[in-house]
């Protein structure tokens, strides 16, 4: 066998087998992740005055938790008028820490009210588990109490 040849083939195998052990180690490394996370996943539904106010869905996706977030509008026409819910946009959210017990993360601001706050940071959020299907989802800017939400599966 041509000696070249021989090192070339040496060398793809041994890139091939270190990118296999880091793919594998990445893989153990969010499992444990995903046993903690089995009671948080699924959609979280927030309500305020009897309308809906927030839903959050996350998932488990190949051994990371990910989601979205949609919030919604209240108005109403006249002072008068009752307050109705609108759905906004859904959001992704990002930056996610789960620590068993509260989950942290975020959301572009920059895109929930255009051109005004093209150059806001995100906001970030925490989802405190406070029982069964029961947590508490709280603005980390913002002081006072948190927004009630319950969970149910998919």
């Amino acid at each position: 066998m041509n000696p070249k040849i021989f090192l070339l083939s040496l060398v793809i195998l041994l890139v091939c087998l270190c990118s296999y052990n880091k793919n594998s180690a990445q893989s153990q490394a969010t499992h444990p992740d995903v046993a903690n996370a089995a009671g948080i996943t699924g959609v979280w539904r927030g309500q305020m005055d009897d309308l809906p106010a927030v839903t959050l869905v996350l998932t488990d996706e190949g051994g990371s938790l990910t989601g979205a977030v949609l919030f919604y509008f209240h108005m109403r026409k006249t002072v008068n008028d009752p307050f109705t819910a609108t759905p906004g946009l859904s959001e992704p959210i990002f930056g996610l820490s789960f620590d068993g017990k509260s989950l942290t993360f975020q959301v572009s601001h920059r895109r929930a009210h255009p051109v005004r706050t093209l150059t806001d940071p995100p906001v970030t959020f925490t989802l405190t588990l406070t029982g069964p299907n029961q947590a508490e989802l709280a603005n980390k800017n913002e002081t006072g109490p948190g927004l009630v939400m319950v969970r149910s599966d998919y």
